[in-house]
């Protein structure tokens, strides 16, 4: 890593064009490291690459200090750029002038880790707390104040993938949207959606459910006009994103209600209008795994095992459940063993 950034000081440089490739949606995952340079050299790297990287910013020290450690970490998932950022305080501006060298129009949904950022958008200041998050768009001025070590998730969605869900609405941008209520989904979202890999199955309606839980909980509408059908659907993908990302933990009623701050009931009733309910999603996804691990030539832990890692914890209740999802008991869907050459 040393090596890579070192010689890095100006957007031109290769890392700088990394860096921007990866954010663009490729299938590359970028970690830079500010920490590596010298502490004289850290700011300016800041300055130059990793915030040109994203769209035009302008960073402003805020403490007189000479090092600025920050680390961020890019990851594409389709039409959306993940990113995780963590730095000293500063002040970044989106600023008139920045907004004029910005190429593309997309939005940013910034969920705040640690540490806290008072934005201001449109002359209106908020303060956006740990646990909130806020959106902003790159086609108009906004401002971060960044007061003290912070963290954050950072999702940049093109505009027209929101086209289609807000329907000619316009998001409501500035506003410090707590993880509750419709708020919920997006964080719930943004959690589920950072370790998956580029390559996942069905990335793409991943990332439209994402895009859509956006414009749920800030499509600015008039009272009583909002769809329940498309609300149901909306928290429905987000329960089912974080299921398929925590298939090894406890999935239970009570323990997805919690995480979502909902009644059993309401979270029954997000199941009530598709062909599976609740408890037979996370049975299918859990099994759907285990088949796909234990396919794996790769794999060598054990059935019970893998089951275990999966959340079925009675392994005669899993071989039976096995065999009635795929016909076919557990240990039949392994690979043959190759045996190495003169054995067997």
């Amino acid at each position: 890593m040393t090596d890579l950034v070192t010689d890095l000081v100006t957007p031109s440089s290769p890392a700088c064009a990394g860096l921007a490739a990866a954010d663009r949606g490729g299938d590359e995952v970028g970690v830079w490291d500010i920490a590596a340079l010298p502490p004289r050299e850290q700011f300016g790297y800041w300055h130059e690459v990793i915030c040109q990287a994203f769209v035009p910013l302008t960073p402003h020290r805020t403490l007189d200090e000479e090092g600025f450690a920050a680390k961020v970490e890019t990851r594409p998932l389709a039409e959306l750029s993940r990113a995780r950022l963590r730095a000293r305080p500063q002040r970044t501006d989106h600023g008139p002038r920045d907004v004029a060298r910005t190429d593309g129009a997309y939005y940013f949904v910034n969920l705040q880790l640690d540490g806290r950022c008072v934005t201001t958008v449109r002359d209106e200041t908020v303060v956006v707390e740990r646990g909130q998050f806020v959106v902003v768009d790159t086609t108009e001025p906004y401002w971060f104040h960044l007061d003290r070590p912070w963290q954050m998730l950072s999702y940049r969605l093109p505009h027209a993938a929101l086209a289609d869900v807000l329907q000619g609405r316009r998001l409501a941008l500035g506003r410090a949207v707590p993880g509750t209520g419709a708020g919920a989904a997006v964080t719930a979202l943004m959690e589920a959606l950072w370790p998956l890999e580029a390559r996942t199955p069905g990335a793409g309606d991943l990332t439209g459910s994402f895009a859509a839980a956006v414009a749920a909980a800030l499509a600015v509408e008039p009272p009583g006009a909002a769809d329940p059908v498309q609300r149901r659907a909306v928290s429905r993908a987000a329960v089912r994103a974080y299921v398929e990302s925590h298939l090894g933990a406890d999935l239970s009623v009570a323990a997805v209600c919690r995480r979502f701050a909902v009644s059993p009931r309401t979270l029954h009733h997000l199941f009530a209008d598709v062909d599976e309910s609740f408890a037979a999603t996370v049975r299918r996804l859990r099994l759907e795994r285990c088949a796909a691990v234990l396919a794996d030539p790769s794999t060598t832990a054990g059935v019970t095992a893998v089951a275990a890692a999966h959340g079925f914890d009675d392994p005669t209740s899993f071989s039976r459940a096995f065999r009635r999802h795929f016909g076919v008991a557990p240990r039949e869907v392994r690979p043959p063993r190759i045996l190495p050459a003169g054995e067997g």
